[in-house]
Parts: structure tokens; sequence; C-alpha cells
């Protein structure tokens, strides 16, 4: 049996403590990686079907090849994974705010780290998405005003439960409208929550984008003994 808990790492960060550990879950008989944000529980390596989904989702809306991808949020890294896994996907910068989950990855200490950086498609890129999205330089430091094919985002629990106020404008129209700008015509936007969907949301989307939709993600949640239902938000630009 594994250990009972181990804590992997720890750093300070200037949205709160954030920690990396591995538990092991007897109920399951399991070991599971986490990551805790201060006393928010950022994602699990149990949970990660919504995540995948995103991808998925996101590109499977997506038309042509060579697609151009941005992950918004690196997390345990299985949606810049389901994006490579994804034989259409061109190229795929990952941008991911907290420094030290980069580190995680390129160091191995996180499971697909290796698999990813190992991969040329993938560019990991540490930088504040919410302040890339609201710029006309975008998300490329190498091509500024750079368009893409699908911009892919995984960083809030939901458009209302936020993890700190640099993404409060984000999910309003404006904001929204701002991010757009970086997509290609008929480039697609998809976005994971936490929680059942939300149509004033989706509304939302729908003022800025020519198609909007909601796809309900559920799977089986085994600590509950229960099914789980959480939301990737999709819109498409005219």
């Amino acid at each position: 049996m594994s250990r009972l808990f181990e804590e992997l790492d720890y750093r300070p960060t200037p949205i709160g403590a954030l920690v990396l550990r591995r538990r092991y879950e007897a109920r399951l008989g399991v070991d599971i990686v986490e990551i805790k944000l201060g006393d928010e529980h950022l994602m699990s390596d149990l949970f990660t079907a919504s995540e995948i989904a995103l991808a998925e989702l996101g590109l499977a809306a997506c038309q042509g090849e060579g697609l151009d991808v941005v992950v918004g949020g690196l997390g345990l890294g299985y949606t810049a994974r389901a994006a490579l896994d994804e034989t259409r996907t061109g190229s795929l910068i990952v941008v991911e705010y907290l420094e030290a989950v980069i580190d995680w990855h390129r160091t191995g200490l996180l499971p697909l780290g290796p698999e990813l950086t190992a991969e040329p498609r993938c560019q990991l890129l540490e930088g504040d998405f919410f302040a890339m999205a609201r710029s006309t330089e975008g998300f490329d430091p190498d091509q500024p005003g750079r368009k893409f094919d699908a911009i892919l985002l995984d960083i809030d629990h939901s458009p209302d439960a936020l993890l700190d106020a640099r993404s409060e404008s984000f999910y309003q129209p404006e904001g929204l409208a701002k991010l757009a700008a970086h997509l290609e015509p008929g480039g697609i936007f998809a976005l994971w929550s936490d929680a059942r969907t939300d149509a004033a949301f989706t509304e939302r989307l729908a003022q800025v984008f020519a198609e909007a939709w909601a796809e309900p993600v559920t799977f089986f949640n085994p600590l509950q003994d229960k099914p789980f239902t959480q939301t990737v938000y999709l819109a498409r630009k005219g």
C-alpha cells in the first residue's frame, strides 16, 4: 500500500499557497494526485472526464486540419493531452499563471509531464490568460496578434465561482468579445465549468458569438456513489 498522505510540493503564489499532494484513497484502493490553492480544492486525477471532454468537444466543433489551439490552465495536463490526442491539432499553447504547475510538469513530478514536454506541437507558457485575452497581442509572444482555431479554458470553477479577481470581467460580454478577437472566423471557444448548465451564461455567450450552446458532462463519482454533472460551454465565432 502507498503512503496514506504525501505532500509533494508547497509553493507560495500571488493568489495563495499552492500544494501538490498524493494520498491513498482506501475506499477505492488507489493513489490520488491533487492540487489545492489555499482552502480551494483545484483538481484531482480521480475526476478527469470533463477536463478531457473540454478538448474533445471543443476540437470536434472545429473545422479543417492543422488546428492552432490555446488551452488556458495547465493543471494536471488532461485537457492538454486530449487536445494533442486530436490528430488535427497542429500546434498547442498552454497558458498557465502559476510557475510551479509548469515546473511540476517539466520535472516529471506530475505523471503527464514527460509526455507533454516531449511533444513538439506543445508549448507551456507562463502567463496570465485573462490579461492576454484582454490584450491586442494575444496568446503567442512570438507572433503578436496571432489568431487561433480554438481556445479552451479551464481555470475558474465556473463563470460565477472565480479563483481570484483577475477574471472578474472576463465572463461578461465585453470580456468575451475581446477573447473572440483572438479566434479565426468560425473558431471555437470552449469553457469548463464545475457546475450544471447556467442558461444565463449561455445567453451571454450568444450576445458575442454566432452560436452558443452547452454540453452537460456526467460521470460517476465513486466517493459519493452517484453520478455528478459538470458543463462544457461552446461558442462559435461568426
